[in-house]
């Protein structure tokens, strides 16, 4: 999942493409890699600081709700479970565990209210993007899918992004 070289090539484009009109969003390449930076300098891991936002030299990321360990933990549990998937569009409830299965859905209500806007501090060079953590949510169907925006910014290696950035799309 956050290894760019392991997609195929219709997630390289579509992750491609996506970097790229995120980062005008925002400024350019440089903003969004030092937003990156910033949220991987940040310690302990960014979501869970109280003040929900994190800023670099060009760019703000703010969030409206703190995340708790125990619910990041179990973040980063499906991420570790989902590493080898390399289709961008994976469901986190496609696991057998029952009780493992009521413990992501209880963790996908906590979080699905969850917003994130990120802009430049300087209002000529983009107008910012908002995102959620989860793309999908559809619980009758049991499917559940994370935002990809979301994981290359707070899980993925800022080289993940440069790779997506650097991409040319044929």
């Amino acid at each position: 999942m956050c290894n760019f070289n392991k997609q195929d090539e219709d997630t390289k484009t579509f992750m491609a493409l996506f970097m790229q009109k995120v980062a005008d969003t925002v400024g350019g390449a440089n903003f969004l890699l030092g937003i990156i930076e910033a949220l991987r300098e940040s310690k302990p891991h960014p979501l869970t600081i109280n003040r929900c936002k994190i800023e670099s030299s060009n760019a703000v990321i703010e969030w409206n709700k703190i995340v708790f360990k125990d619910k990041l933990e179990v973040l980063q549990e499906i991420l570790v479970v989902h590493k080898s998937s390399e289709k961008p569009d994976f469901n986190i409830l496609n696991i057998e565990n029952q009780k493992k299965k009521k413990r992501i859905i209880n963790v996908v209500k906590a979080l699905a209210p969850i917003e994130f806007i990120v802009k430049p501090k300087n209002s000529a060079e983009g107008e910012g993007f908002e995102f959620t953590i989860f793309e999908t949510i559809d619980f009758e169907k049991e499917f559940v899918k994370l935002n990809p925006v979301f994981i290359a910014l707070f899980f993925c290696s800022l080289n993940y992004t440069k790779q997506a950035l650097k991409y040319e799309v044929v």
